[in-house]
C-alpha cells in the first residue's frame, strides 16, 4: 500500500508541474519535476513576469499580512515588507563554494565537497515546500539574446523573492523560451525552509534558523535554504551574477565583476566614453553610479550600479553590460543631499524592506531627510519617536526598484552587445597613503592595484581602527573560485586585449587631514576626478609619474568653484615611502595565504613598487 500511495504522490506532483508548464523543453520539465518531488509543494506556478501576475501576488501577500501597501498618492505601486529580525542580511559564514577540488575554492571561500554538501542539504529540502506554492522563475541576465547574456531559472517558495526577481532581472516567458534543449543555463533552488503542515497558520516572514547558501560551479547550480532576504534569496544577484558567473567567465574568456557602469559624454565634443568601477562596501559606489557633475562639460548617465559583465568584442575592445534590471540598494544614508537621483528613482513601483513607516503611509529611514519625523512605526512594527534611542530602519534595510525609473539611465543599458570600456576605476576607503587619483603604470600594474584594494576599518567595524580590510577587486565575498587564479585570469585578459585594453586607475576620496577631516569634498565633486581620468585616457593631459602611478600634474585637476581645496592638494597626493613600504609588507603577508598560485606578474609588481619607493 505504501509504495502505491508514494507512486500516486509522485504522479500527482509531476502533474502539478506539467499542467501549468509554459515550456516543452524536456530538460527544464525534468529538472523542475525533480525539485518538486523533493520539496513537495502544494501547488506549482510558472511565472511569466506580467503585470497581472505582479498584481495577483502582491494582493495575496497583502491579504496574508506579509506586505503593507504604501499610500498610493505618495508612493504609487509600492509596498513595505518586514523581515524576521534574524534574517536581515547576507550570511557569509553560511555561504559555500562546493567545487570538486578544495584548492579551486581558495583560502578566502568556505569550501565543502559537492557530494558532502548535497548529502547535508537534501534532507533539509525534502518536504521543505510542503503547504506552499512553488514558483518557477525563468530569468535573463542581460537583454534576452545578447552577446554577453546568460539565462537561468530560480525555483522558490517565497513570493517576496518572486516580486524582487521581477524587478531585478528580465524575468518571464521570453527568458524561458530562450532556454532551448542542449543550451547552457543556470539552475537555482531556494526555499525559506518553513513547510506548513495541514491547518498550520503561516507567518509574515517565514525562514529557518538553519541557513545554507551553496554554489556548485562545475554543474552551474545554486541551492539556498533558510533565508528569505536579499542576496540569500535573489539568486540571480551575488550567487549567479558573481560567484557562478565568475567561474563561467574564467572558463569562457570573460569577466563577471562587482562593478558599476557609467556613460560619460563630453558635451563640447559629443564624444562618449564608458567607465566601470569597483568599490568595496561603504566607499561611495552608489553615489558614483548616479553621479551629478559639479563642473560643466560633462553629462553622466547610469548603466549599472553593482554588477558588470565584461567580454572582448569583435573589434578587440572590452565590452560591458549591466546584467541586472533593477537596483537593490541600501536605504539608510540615501537622501536628497547624498543621492538625489536615487531619491527621484524611488517615486513608485518599489518594494521597501525593513524601513520605517510614516503616519501618512510613506516610508522613512535615517538619512532620508534632514528633518526627523516625530512618530514612525519602526522596521519591527513598533512605535518609534526620535527619543527611542534606536534606529527606525534597519541599517541594512533595502529598496528594490526598476532601473528604468532612473532619470539618468543611459539608452546603452538596453544595448544587447554592451558598451566598449575606456577606463576601469578601483577605489577603497583610505584615510592615509592612497592619493585622490592615480593611473596604473600598465595593465599588469593595474591588476596589482585591484588585487591590493583595501579600506581602513572604522569604529563601526570589527577589528582595530585603521587596520586594513582587504577586498581585492571588491570581489572578496563574491569570487566563485580561487582569488589568486582570478588575478591570473585578469592578467590573461590583458594579454588578450593588448593595446585595446581599458586604462586602469585608482581613486580615493576619503583621505583625511588633521582632526580626521576629509581633504576632498567628494559626492558630485568626484566628477573632477572622472574629468581627469577621461582627459588622461584621451591624451589631453600628461600627468606626472610617481612610485605608485601617474598623478595629475600641476593645474590638470579642475578645481573651479572649490579653490579652497588647493592648499590640500599636496596632502591629497602625498606619497610617504615609509608608509607605503610598510604596506608592502602587509601585501606580502596577504599574498602568502595563496601560496604558489599568486601569479608571478603580481609578485614582480610588488618587487617593482618596493624598488621605486626605495629609490
Amino acid at each position: 500500500m505504501g509504495s502505491t500511495s508514494t507512486l500516486d504522490a509522485e504522479i500527482s506532483i509531476a502533474k502539478l508541474v506539467t499542467d501549468g508548464a509554459t515550456t516543452a523543453n524536456p530538460e527544464v520539465i525534468e529538472w523542475v519535476t525533480e525539485v518538486a518531488e523533493l520539496t513537495k509543494p502544494e501547488s506549482v506556478v510558472w511565472c511569466d513576469g506580467s503585470q497581472d501576475e505582479w498584481n495577483r501576488i502582491t494582493s495575496e501577500m497583502v491579504e496574508a499580512g506579509s506586505l503593507i501597501p504604501l499610500n498610493k498618492d505618495l508612493r504609487p505601486g509600492s509596498f513595505l515588507a518586514r523581515s524576521h529580525p534574524g534574517d536581515v542580511a547576507r550570511v557569509e559564514d553560511r555561504t559555500f563554494i562546493c567545487s570538486e577540488n578544495e584548492a579551486d575554492a581558495g583560502p578566502t571561500n568556505n569550501w565543502r565537497a559537492p557530494a558532502d554538501m548535497k548529502a547535508e542539504l537534501m534532507p533539509l529540502f525534502d518536504g521543505s515546500m510542503r503547504g506552499r506554492t512553488m514558483y518557477v522563475v525563468p530569468f535573463s541576465m542581460g537583454p534576452v539574446g545578447g552577446a554577453i547574456t546568460q539565462l537561468g531559472i530560480e525555483i522558490t517558495d517565497s513570493p517576496y523573492a518572486v516580486l524582487n526577481m521581477r524587478i531585478m532581472t528580465r524575468m518571464g516567458q521570453s527568458a524561458l523560451d530562450g532556454i532551448t534543449p542542449g543550451s547552457e543555463w543556470v539552475r537555482t533552488v531556494h526555499s525559506v525552509g518553513a513547510p506548513l503542515e495541514f491547518g498550520q497558520d503561516d507567518v509574515a516572514w517565514p525562514c529557518n534558523d538553519v541557513k545554507y547558501i551553496t554554489h556548485f560551479p562545475e554543474t552551474l547550480e545554486v541551492w539556498s535554504y533558510g533565508s528569505g532576504y536579499g542576496g540569500n534569496a535573489l539568486l540571480s544577484k551575488k550567487c549567479f551574477a558573481l560567484r557562478i558567473a565568475s567561474v563561467m567567465g574564467r572558463r569562457e574568456g570573460w569577466l563577471a565583476e562587482h562593478m558599476l557602469l557609467l556613460k560619460l559624454t563630453d558635451t563640447v565634443t559629443d564624444k562618449v566614453y564608458h567607465l566601470s568601477a569597483a568599490f568595496p562596501s561603504a566607499c561611495g559606489k552608489t553615489n558614483l553610479a548616479m553621479l551629478q557633475p559639479t563642473i560643466p562639460g560633462w553629462k553622466v548617465e547610469t548603466i549599472g550600479d553593482d554588477i558588470a559583465w565584461l567580454r572582448p568584442g569583435k573589434d578587440g575592445r572590452l565590452y560591458a553590460i549591466n546584467p541586472e534590471a533593477g537596483f537593490f540598494g541600501v536605504a539608510p544614508g540615501t537622501g536628497e543631499g547624498t543621492n538625489p537621483v536615487a531619491m527621484e528613482t524611488l517615486w513608485g513601483n518599489t518594494v521597501f524592506t525593513n524601513v520605517a513607516l510614516t503616519d501618512d503611509g510613506d516610508v522613512w529611514w535615517e538619512g532620508k531627510t534632514e528633518e526627523v519625523p516625530g512618530h514612525l512605526i519602526d522596521w519591527q512594527g513598533n512605535d518609534w519617536t526620535p527619543d527611542s534611542g534606536r534606529p527606525s530602519a534597519h541599517p541594512n534595510s533595502r529598496f528594490t526598484v526598476p532601473i528604468q525609473q532612473t532619470p539618468t539611465l543611459a539608452d546603452e543599458w538596453f544595448e544587447q552587445d554592451g558598451v566598449p570600456l575606456d577606463a576601469i576605476l578601483f577605489g577603497g576607503r583610505r584615510a592615509t597613503n592612497v592619493p585622490l587619483v592615480a593611473q596604473s603604470l600598465s595593465w599588469q600594474h593595474g591588476v596589482f592595484v585591484g588585487a591590493t584594494i583595501s579600506s581602513e576599518k572604522t569604529a563601526a567595524q570589527e577589528g582595530t581602527v585603521g587596520e586594513l580590510r582587504r577586498d581585492p577587486f571588491a570581489m572578496l565575498p563574491f569570487c566563485g573560485y580561487n582569488m589568486a587564479d582570478y588575478w591570473g585570469h585578469w592578467l590573461e585578459m590583458g594579454e588578450t586585449l593588448g593595446e585595446n585594453a581599458p586604462k586602469i586607475f585608482q581613486a580615493n576620496s576619503f583621505r583625511t587631514g588633521a582632526h580626521g577631516r576629509f581633504l576632498w569634498p567628494g559626492f558630485g565633486d568626484n566628477s573632477r576626478v572622472i574629468d581627469w581620468v577621461i582627459r588622461r585616457v584621451s591624451g589631453e593631459v600628461e600627468g606626472r609619474v610617481s612610485a605608485v602611478g601617474t598623478l595629475p600634474a600641476e593645474g590638470e585637476l579642475n578645481l573651479d568653484g572649490i579653490e579652497d581645496v588647493r592648499p590640500e592638494l599636496d596632502e591629497l597626493f602625498a606619497i610617504d615611502p615609509a608608509s607605503w613600504l610598510a604596506e608592502c609588507e602587509l601585501t606580502e603577508e596577504f599574498f602568502a595565504q595563496f601560496g604558489d598560485r599568486v601569479p608571478a606578474g603580481l609578485r614582480a609588481e610588488l618587487a617593482g613598487l618596493r624598488q621605486r619607493l626605495s629609490s
